[in-house]
């Protein structure tokens, strides 16, 4: 067995490790023998340093192998899943789970928390009261056979490797590497038993890749791992300069999927959904173009299907769905704050800093600087206004809601950095950069 310390060391010179160097890596960070502070000083050098395509795919395998594999072969739905990785205001998967699932597809999917500035899934989840994002083997797999979806953590006994190491790049700053984001996002997604993969590779001021090269690097480093290894996968490119819809915060964003799966919500927050949705059907074999695709996604939600669905999830996991008639039932802030425009003309937003505003809900609460920090479900922002849209003098850009009184000063000072207007009339650039289908 290679020694931590040796490890390490070839990393940080920058040499290649090979794939017993990777898999003794792998089993001491999930028996203990690699202590958090040698695992943190190799992730470093992996940020610094950089891994080959052969490396990642060693990490990714490993990391797959570290615990239990799920064996879906029962289920005779396509088992499709997508992934997104990580923007401000990015709920898409708790609108995308149900509506993929009411038109036919099955959706085992494994979820994380949030990562530095960004929320995650299973965080917006349990702002559903009584929601639990743990099941064990035999509950997922009846789930998925009586509703077709499932929205889980990792568990002691799957990846547990991605599990340590998850927590650990979030208070170490090794969250921006593409070899650590593909080896974390795959390994977890062919644990969980799928047949193919769509993901949304997020590119902009509020995304881990802050430019289109970056993204496109990033797409097409996961599709061709995970293609290699026998997984369909296709990648969306998609903007995340401003957030995704209007809403900042786990309960607030929970408010908002819900209306979108009544057919309602932001505009743009629907595209990225159906789009995504649409290549889960395609990949599943379940539609002949993108425009029956969107077809079918429309009927979803207009006969409630989608939504019903939606119900079915929360109450299988056990929450409280009265949620979906009674927004209340989620946690609610004590205290909300109106941003206005502060000029003496009719201006419009030029730009909403999507880092800044996921800093700013941070700040408030909502966000983690230590892996055991407990976060604020009710905490966050909501926008009343887009970049491209116009705001009268003193008409409110968005709201911010929060608890905390010291908490909310600074969290004001940097929402304020967030938000730049102009008098010249400014247009919003398509959210769809780019798909990336084969390497």
């Amino acid at each position: 067995m290679n020694l931590p310390q040796e490890i390490i060391r070839i990393k940080r010179d920058g040499g290649s490790l090979n794939r017993a160097q990777i898999n003794d890596f792998v089993t001491g960070v999930v028996d203990g023998t690699f202590r958090d502070y040698q695992t943190s000083a190799l992730l470093m050098a992996i940020v610094l340093r950089g891994m080959s395509h052969e490396e990642t795919a060693h990490l990714t395998e490993a990391m797959m192998h570290s615990g239990r594999m799920v064996q879906l072969d029962e289920i005779t739905r396509p088992k499709i899943d997508k992934h997104s990785t990580g923007g401000v205001g990015d709920k898409v998967s708790l609108i995308l789970a149900p509506l993929a699932a009411a038109l036919g597809l099955c959706v085992p999917m494994m979820s994380g928390r949030g990562l530095g500035h960004t929320g995650g899934t299973l965080d917006k989840l349990e702002a559903i009261p009584g929601f639990s994002v743990e099941l064990d083997e035999v509950g997922y797999r009846a789930q998925l056979l009586d509703i077709h979806q499932a929205m889980i953590g990792q568990s002691s006994d799957i990846v547990p490797a991605d599990r340590k190491l998850y927590a650990l790049r979030d208070v170490t700053s090794t969250v921006e590497s593409i070899p650590l984001i593909c080896a974390s996002i795959l390994s977890k997604k062919f644990a969980e038993g799928i047949d193919a993969l769509v993901l949304d590779v997020k590119c902009g001021l509020g995304a881990f890749m802050k430019t289109e090269a970056q993204a496109r690097e990033l797409a097409t480093a996961l599709v061709r791992i995970s293609t290699t290894m026998g997984k369909p996968t296709s990648a969306l490119i998609t903007r995340m300069d401003q957030p995704l819809g209007c809403c900042v915060g786990h309960s607030l964003e929970v408010m908002e999927a819900i209306e979108c799966l009544k057919g309602r919500g932001p505009s743009d927050l629907k595209y990225v959904t159906h789009e995504l949705v649409a290549e889960m059907m395609r990949l599943g074999g379940l539609c002949d173009d993108h425009d029956s695709a969107l077809a079918q996604i429309r009927a979803a939600l207009n006969d409630g299907s989608a939504l019903e669905a939606f119900r079915q999830l929360i109450i299988a996991q056990g929450g409280d769905a009265t949620v979906i008639e009674d927004a209340n039932a989620l946690p609610q802030a004590a205290h909300f704050f109106d941003i206005c425009n502060k000029g003496t003309d009719t201006s419009y937003i030029s730009c909403i800093d999507a880092l800044k505003v996921g800093e700013a809900v941070h700040l408030l609460g909502a966000g983690r600087t230590h892996a055991d920090t407990v976060i604020d479900l009710s905490v966050g922002v909501r926008f009343f206004k887009k970049v491209g849209e116009s705001v009268a003098p003193g008409e409110a850009v968005c709201r911010l809601y929060y608890n905390d009184r010291g908490k909310f000063d600074q969290a004001l000072e940097r929402l304020d950095l967030a938000i730049s207007y102009s008098a010249d009339h400014v247009v919003a650039p398509d959210i769809l950069i780019d798909q990336i289908h084969k390497i």
